[in-house]
């Protein structure tokens, strides 16, 4: 990039937000502040390229400088250059011209593997498989190539042909695969289906600019064909995406005409009132949407607006807290800044938003807002909910913790080359409903854990000796070091014991991945599900049409209260 455009692409950056009438002094005062520094960046620019001992990278070490900039307001506030527009579209779109499969970078050495090949796209078409080690794209040998760089070459104009070289674990000959790159579509409905008694199930995992339609057409299925009787909507682990999908799925099931949400702003001008505009397709079968801490942004305005209009139960843990609205600027050389613009507010009034980056503390960090700063507010029929802090689900469910161990078995992927393997020697599996992992192949992982001499960090250990060298500055270790001696022995790691201690969480994992290989995403998501707390007590509060009806009632306070004064 050369250093005039360098220049004006940073001027171009920092005066977005001039792009509205000034007010007053504040504004003259900003303006001057904006040309000054601009100058001061000008000069150190030059100064730098012209006097450093050593050649810099002038691109990449000014975008060291944005990205430092933009952090420093909030996380969702970014720079997208060009190079990345394809990958930023693909998460609004949840499309893009390529093979249809998820890849991982082995090592520091490279040696990008299939993941995960989609069901129906051309990478499982061809018959790749996960573990499968990619060694050449077309002519190109890629063996020492980042994720990145292999993604890059694998993604294509759709029609496009491709040869790909693989390495399949326990074959000594290479494979040739031809594929035909296609246009690719993540479909954010991973799967629905029937729960229970006559009980609808859709699994949502992110919000594009097609999801809506997705769920309506899975919506309409289960009630038109599997006459279900009520429905659930999982939202968890939900990041958000695209508002107006959010605004379309709530207009689903309430009247047409609703107000959804409305977002505020530095400028009044760009205050706006979202509203559903096209015509229900039910309104009265009861409603139940699950949550927890990852469900965030556009998950919480539905889950959020539903709940403040008395037209479904929430059930699950409290959602992230991201009141905050995104929306991008075009920058020059064909970037992109993503700038958060404005905060919105669900129909009760409430911005669900948990931290407050603008009131940072002087080491720079943030802090969430406490419940006791926290207002009331009224759904429609008068139900108290509070603003800041995510949504707040009418029945908590503790989902159990995950222990550190099946972090780091799936990190240092022991628990994928086990699954690899093991699906060479079983072709085919049970159906989902019925299969389980047996107490001889958890045997197996367990030993295969122990012969990759598979290791494991735990906080715990972590906490204890840092515990240690503080007691033994401060003179406690000599009086009394048996205390710490038991308490280390039972917290180092062992192995043996530890894989007994989390028997069931680590066949769970096992089963998930397993499935996964044979009925792709949606079997994962199946699998799962088994022994659901947070969909067990869905299934129980929709089962019971009085204890729904009474979660989503006036308080019986308030219409006592009303009744006296009548």
């Amino acid at each position: 990039m050369q250093r005039k455009g360098l220049i004006g692409w940073i001027c171009a950056l920092l005066c977005v937000g001039s792009l509205f009438p000034a007010q007053a002094q504040e504004k003259k005062d900003n303006h001057f502040e904006v040309s000054k520094n601009l100058e001061i960046f000008n000069s150190l620019v030059k100064e730098m390229e012209m006097f450093y001992v050593d050649t810099i990278d002038v691109e990449k070490t000014v975008r060291r400088g944005i990205d430092a900039m933009l952090g420093g307001l909030d996380p969702y506030t970014e720079y997208i250059p060009e190079q990345e527009m394809g990958d930023f579209k693909q998460l609004v779109t949840g499309e893009y011209g390529g093979i249809g499969a998820y890849i991982r970078q082995r090592n520091a050495k490279g040696n990008v593997m299939i993941i995960e090949p989609f069901e129906g796209m051309p990478a499982a078409e061809a018959g790749l498989k996960a573990g499968d080690v990619i060694l050449a794209i077309d002519t190109t040998k890629v063996s020492s190539f980042t994720n990145d760089k292999v993604s890059e070459l694998l993604k294509g104009v759709p029609n496009s042909k491709m040869t790909l070289t693989i390495q399949r674990p326990g074959e000594k000959k290479p494979r040739k695969f031809d594929i035909i790159r296609k246009q690719v579509q993540i479909n954010q409905v991973t799967w629905y289906g029937v729960r229970g008694d006559s009980v609808g199930y859709i699994y949502l995992k992110s919000f594009t600019d097609k999801c809506a339609q997705e769920v309506k057409d899975a919506f309409l299925d289960l009630r038109d064909n599997h006459h279900v009787k009520s429905l659930i909507l999982d939202l968890r682990n939900n990041g958000g995406g695209v508002l107006e999908s959010a605004v379309q799925i709530v207009s689903m099931f309430v009247p047409k005409g609703s107000v959804v949400l409305s977002t505020k702003s530095k400028h009044a001008q760009m205050d706006r009132t979202y509203r559903t505009s096209s015509e229900p397709i039910d309104t009265v079968m009861p409603l139940a949407v699950l949550i927890n801490g990852n469900s965030a942004s556009a998950a919480e305005i539905v889950s959020g607006s539903l709940q403040d209009m008395d037209r479904a139960v929430l059930i699950g843990q409290r959602s992230y807290g991201k009141g905050l609205v995104q929306s991008t600027r075009d920058l020059p050389y064909n970037g992109s800044l993503k700038v958060t613009i404005s905060k919105y507010y669900i129909p009760s009034g409430r911005c669900i938003q948990q931290i407050d980056y603008s009131h940072r503390k002087e080491d720079g960090s943030v802090a969430a807002i406490p419940d006791s700063l926290t207002s009331v507010f009224y759904t429609s029929k008068k139900r108290p909910v509070r603003d800041g802090g995510g949504v707040r689900p009418e029945f908590e469910v503790k989902e159990p913790k995950v222990p550190t161990m099946m972090y780091y078995l799936a990190a240092d992927t022991v628990l994928f080359d086990f699954v690899t393997d093991w699906a060479q020697k079983h072709k085919t599996i049970a159906p989902i409903e019925e299969f389980t992992v047996s107490d001889e192949d958890f045997e197996a992982l367990k030993q295969y854990a122990k012969s990759k001499n598979f290791t494991y960090d735990r906080q715990s250990e972590k906490v204890l000796r840092n515990l240690k060298e503080v007691a033994e500055f401060e003179g406690y270790l000599e009086e009394d070091s048996t205390a710490f001696k038991e308490l280390e022995a039972k917290l180092t790691p062992n192995l043996e014991k530890d894989f007994d201690r989390f028997k069931d969480e680590v066949k769970r994992v096992m089963a998930a991945e397993i499935v996964k290989r044979y009925y792709y995403q949606r079997g994962e998501l199946q699998e799962s599900l088994k022994d659901d707390l947070v969909l067990e007590k869905a299934l129980e509060v929709l089962g019971d049409p009085d204890l729904y009806r009474r979660t989503l009632s006036v308080p019986v306070e308030l219409e006592a209260a009303t009744k006296g004064t009548e």
